[in-house]
């Protein structure tokens, strides 16, 4: 476990916006091989046409002020994906996706209008909440969500993210040639264990809350 990812998993669970009342659709790995066939036959090709279509939706988020945009990218492409699952004929998956992300841009709107709304009813707190307690939580639940994962995507994870800039460089071209695969797809299988990591800790967060 390195300080990097937690730091990462706690900023994303205390930033995250996404209207949380509406039921989680969790990514299947057929959805998500629906998904890349859609963008090319050719999987090499659709793993950096994925990798594109993340960024320009990236890039689109942090241009609209989302204080978390990787996360909304990832939600973006998850409901082009169930869309898919569903039977929907979408031709072009990456002119498709900058629809739905409009569409999850106007509810962020909506989200952050209620908040504001609630925090002007809010009296203020007459203590502080118990940082430390709540820190020792993430930490536990995200050791609890690491041992759940195959020791392969556990062992990627916990080195596709470890160290400075040049050692990343060093390990990740070390991680290609271990799984034999291509950078894009190795960074594209990162982040969908990163993102199962994430759903899993924020589960154990809500399930087993401390007393």
């Amino acid at each position: 476990m390195t300080a990097q990812m937690l730091i990462t998993e706690t900023r994303e669970k205390n930033e995250k916006v996404v209207n949380a009342t509406r039921p989680k659709w969790s990514l299947t790995q057929t959805a998500f091989d629906s998904l890349l066939a859609r963008l090319d036959s050719n999987r090499d090709v659709a793993a950096e046409r994925y990798l594109r279509m993340r960024r320009d939706l990236v890039r689109l988020f942090e241009w609209r002020g989302c204080c978390t945009p990787d996360d909304y990218a990832d939600e973006t492409i998850n409901r082009c994906a169930r869309k898919i699952e569903q039977g929907e004929e979408i031709r072009d998956v990456a002119t498709y996706s900058i629809g739905v992300a409009r569409m999850l841009l106007r509810e962020m709107c909506r989200d952050r209008s209620r908040q504001a709304r609630s925090l002007d009813e809010t009296r203020e707190p007459c203590a502080w909440p118990e940082m430390h307690s709540d820190l020792d939580h993430r930490v536990e639940a995200l050791r609890l969500s690491l041992e759940e994962l195959p020791h392969e995507d556990r062992f990627l994870i916990l080195n596709y993210y470890d160290g400075d800039k040049s050692r990343k460089i060093k390990t990740r071209k070390m991680l290609s040639e271990l799984f034999g695969i291509g950078a894009s797809t190795l960074r594209m299988r990162a982040m969908r264990i990163r993102e199962k990591l994430h759903l899993s800790t924020q589960n154990y967060m809500q399930t087993q809350a401390p007393n």
